[in-house]
């Protein structure tokens, strides 16, 4: 067993001066101050495991009944409902590991499920290779700008607003050290991405758009991709719901060069905000290009069919200067969950289950439409719509959060323009019943 060896008082006097701080305190300057604790935890006295399973029953029944709350959120995480054998079979022993093992000699299982889960996610999107995925939406969309630059050797790429606010700001993070320039395109009245601002831009590596967009609008793509093209740029094609690509055309039929997003939608338990799985896709033109890892598929000397890991990226792989990415791992086992949920629903049930969410989401916006809210965007929309409720919108909102109905999420935060407006989602999760309560209230 490894000992933990902690750092002396010796080893911390010497750190801190090499990372320019005075004191540990400083290494947390960052944080503001109302977000950080003061003081010690006033933690309880030790308890035996039944008294502490007894508290922690009695704290639950203290709480709210969330059952009776009716939530409308969506916004990159999504509620859906997962067929019972996905989680029965992905909590099998031999899924549930502590490290992804990847030796072919004894990981063929484990191999074979992430090349199943490569080739769902690839015809899914339209495209010619995955990775094993990566850490979440924001990552993958981090990365793929980055191997944009790689690709082409240009150092500036265009971005629209309209990607999910949290995942531009894991680009910008990415970026911020790079001296690579990242400029935003607005969005139009219609809600989707204004592209004449990308039109004469020099030296660009690529333009980004996210479809459905964070509003839920549906991008023109095909003009994103038409745009890059002209100007020697790849298009990437970023998605917080997947799902919706078992209605539209997928970004490869679009001419997206690198399609990449969220796939927690796919089977993936929201768990209070993590974790998630980021999908990677992209053509084979650019495959050694391509962060994270790629398993493959071969044939052993008596023939047989066997997998491997074809292609892995990170320096402890290959050489430091040829390495494409600091990733160091992927959600397997969030894979494998999608790949589950995947070949659960086939091909059949996904186009039945995206056009399900479509329909009711649809009969939610004519619904509040009747009681006189207004729709913000024009352009059509796929889960998710904004809304901006009659009279005095905050005031509409809050009390239907005194109802147990949250009733989307106020955008004012991410976009000061749309203060007062609200994202609403719906799912397969909501029934005709439950919408109909939402529109009722809003009348009333």
């Amino acid at each position: 067993m490894m000992r933990y060896l902690p750092h002396t008082g010796e080893d911390i006097a010497a750190m801190l001066p090499v990372a320019g701080a005075s004191g540990l305190d400083d290494l947390f300057s960052t944080i503001p101050a109302d977000c950080r604790f003061q003081g010690r935890l006033q933690l309880p006295g030790p308890l035996t495991e039944w008294e502490l399973k007894k508290k922690l029953t009695a704290m639950s029944d203290s709480m709210a009944d969330g059952g009776s709350c009716r939530s409308y959120l969506g916004a990159g995480s999504y509620e859906h409902f997962v067929p019972e054998l996905v989680p029965a079979l992905l909590g099998r022993s031999e899924f549930v590991t502590a490290y992804t093992p990847y030796q072919p000699e004894i990981s063929q299982g484990t191999l074979q499920a992430i090349y199943e889960y490569q080739t769902l996610v690839s015809r899914l999107l339209g495209m010619e290779v995955s990775n094993a995925s990566m850490y979440d939406g924001g990552s993958a969309l981090a990365e793929a700008l980055l191997m944009a630059i790689r690709t082409t050797r240009k150092n500036r790429v265009a971005i629209s607003t309209a990607v999910h606010p949290g995942y531009r700001q894991v680009v910008r993070t990415y970026f911020r050290p790079t001296g690579y320039e990242l400029i935003e395109l607005p969005y139009g009245l219609d809600g989707r991405t204004d592209l004449s601002g990308a039109t004469d831009l020099q030296d660009l590596a690529a333009v980004a758009v996210q479809s459905p967009n964070f509003f839920g609008c549906v991008e023109d793509l095909k003009a994103a991709a038409d745009l890059a093209h002209r100007q020697k740029a790849l298009m990437v094609a970023a998605f917080s719901e997947p799902l919706a690509y078992g209605l539209l055309k997928n970004p490869g039929q679009l001419g997206a060069d690198i399609a990449c997003g969220e796939g927690q939608s796919l089977g993936v338990a929201q768990s209070f905000g993590g974790p998630g799985l980021g999908i990677f896709t992209t053509r084979m033109q650019y495959v050694r290009n391509m962060p994270g890892r790629l398993v493959g598929q071969t044939v052993d000397q008596a023939g047989k069919r066997g997998f491997v890991l074809t292609l892995a990226t990170r320096e402890q792989h290959i050489r430091r200067e040829k390495a494409t990415s600091n990733i160091c791992t992927n959600n397997s086992l969030c894979a494998l969950n999608a790949a589950m949920y995947l070949a659960s629903l086939g091909g059949t049930g996904l186009r039945g289950l995206a056009r399900l969410n479509y329909d009711r989401a649809e009969y939610l916006k004519a619904g509040l439409l009747g009681a006189g809210c207004q729709m913000v965007f024009s352009a059509p929309t796929f889960n998710e719509f904004v809304v901006r409720y009659p009279g005095s919108a905050d005031g509409t909102w809050e009390k239907l959060l005194a109802g147990d109905i949250v009733a989307g999420l106020p955008l004012g935060d991410y976009y000061p323009e749309l203060a007062g407006c609200h994202l609403l989602c719906v799912t397969e999760t909501k029934s005709r019943e439950d919408l109909d309560a939402l529109i009722s209230e809003v009348r009333s």
